[in-house]
């Protein structure tokens, strides 16, 4: 290769690579040290408040036992 197809590869990969910076930085944003409001939570009370008696109750159905169903079940 000659000098100057060596000269005009450099000149066209950093060219490329100074097109390829700034069509990512136009997408994905510009500087990182941006200032952002943030939303906060509201403090979570820790007294608990009475249970509803309609879901809690001695009657009520527990999920966690385990039922088999049998052909002799029916």
């Amino acid at each position: 290769m000659k000098k100057t197809d060596i000269a005009m590869i450099i000149l066209i990969a950093s060219v490329s690579v100074l097109i390829a910076f700034f069509v990512t930085k136009s997408l994905f944003g510009g500087s990182a040290n941006e200032p952002v409001n943030v939303k906060t939570i509201e403090r979570i009370d820790p007294t608990l408040s009475e249970v509803d008696s309609k879901v809690f109750n001695e009657n009520a159905i527990n999920p966690a036992v385990e039922v088999q169903i049998t052909p002799g079940n029916q």
